[in-house]
């Protein structure tokens, strides 16, 4: 098997996370804003797309170098050996983008480099004529940043946050990629009991549920690379089957999502039954402040409407208030709660243990972090 260079996407604020995940897996990386490059061959390639829970993609970095004008980006885009990404029929369309560079027209960039891949695959190929492209898909990507030239092919295809399960959603859901990163930050364990009282269409409940029983959040869907020859069904199967096997089904789980709307409830029990969850995952239709438990270490997580959902500040902030009142009564529950809220701590009533600057899609917000006591069970 041959080594490529390969990059793990993160949204903004994500990136200690997605290392974090990646080193776990084995690998050695080096981080960047929005990127964390690691090494690996064509298994490490299937194993990423299907483990990884916070990444937004996986690429292979294909070629970089410097690039002043079109012809020096044409003739060293030409010089790789595309041959060796990309069949003959391959469907290959280009995109890109340009940052503090000289060559700033983007059309023109990602018109230039599709000609001199088409251009190199016609002389390794021995084609005369036109290339049909219609084999599988590899999306490439021209990213230049102060005249630096980075091509990557997309291993992914369709985002990483898209797992498959999502059947409907409200009108401002989480992605599942952050999600899973405000699990993974909680420090949750399986043996702890886990509630959202913010339940939407049960994101954060559903990507607990699967780090629970650590099951793979690419187990439901297809990605891009599957269909390439040069990585082959053969490994997908077998990085599948081994996925299979680490599956922890037994593993009891004490997961609970709550919202105010009923409708909501019943889109998060559907979107649980078909992530598998659905007798796992309690749904119950409730207001924070009638928040209630008996049980101990338990661990709090939610993304509260903000402003843009709720019209009335007012109630946001009535909220908050409640939130404050209901969750300091449990002294050793772990509460973590998403808001753009610059006030959220004065409403809540207590300062946050922590807090992490964190952007849901373009929205700036913090999470918020009271960190419970432990009880002396």
């Amino acid at each position: 098997m041959a080594t490529y260079k390969l990059l793990a996407t993160a949204a903004m604020g994500l990136e200690s996370i997605v290392a974090s995940e990646v080193k776990e897996m084995g690998y050695e990386t080096q981080t960047e804003n929005g990127k964390v490059f690691f090494e690996g061959d064509e298994r490490d390639i299937a194993k990423t797309n299907l483990w990884l829970r916070t990444a937004d993609r996986i690429k292979v970095i294909a070629g970089e170098f410097d690039a002043f004008t079109f012809d020096e980006l044409f003739e060293k885009t030409k010089a790789i050996e595309w041959e060796k990404f990309l069949p003959v029929d391959a469907e290959f369309p280009v995109q890109g983008k340009s940052v503090k560079s000289t060559l700033h027209s983007v059309p023109n960039c990602q018109s230039i480099v599709k000609k001199a891949i088409v251009e190199r695959l016609k002389k390794a190929y021995h084609r005369n004529s036109f290339l049909d492209e219609s084999g599988p898909r590899f999306k490439i990507e021209v990213s230049i940043l102060k005249d630096k030239v980075q091509l990557s092919i997309d291993t992914s295809g369709a985002g990483l946050h898209k797992r498959g399960y999502r059947l409907d959603q409200g009108e401002a859901p989480l992605k599942e990629t952050l999600a899973a990163a405000l699990v993974k930050l909680s420090r949750w364990t399986p043996d702890r009991p886990f509630v959202d009282p913010f339940c939407g269409s049960g994101t954060i409940v559903i990507e607990a549920a699967m780090i629970g029983q650590n099951i793979a959040p690419g187990y439901n869907r297809e990605f891009d690379s599957e269909k390439w020859p040069w990585i082959g069904e053969a490994i997908w199967k077998e990085v599948r089957e081994q996925a299979e096997e680490m599956e922890n089904y037994d593993q009891p789980l004490n997961i609970l999502g709550t919202d105010i709307d009923h409708n909501m409830v019943k889109i998060a029990e559907q979107n649980a039954r078909e992530a598998g969850f659905g007798d796992i995952i309690q749904f119950q239709q409730r207001q924070v402040k009638d928040f209630a438990t008996t049980e101990e270490n338990g661990v709090i997580i939610g993304n509260p409407p903000y402003g843009e959902r709720i019209g009335e500040i007012e109630v946001i902030e009535e909220m908050i208030k409640d939130m404050g009142n209901v969750f300091s009564k449990h002294l050793t529950w772990s509460v973590y709660i998403l808001s753009s809220m610059a006030r959220f701590e004065s409403l809540y009533g207590q300062p946050a243990t922590k807090k992490r600057k964190l952007f849901n899609g373009f929205i700036r917000t913090d999470l918020f972090q009271f960190w419970g006591e432990r009880s002396k069970k």
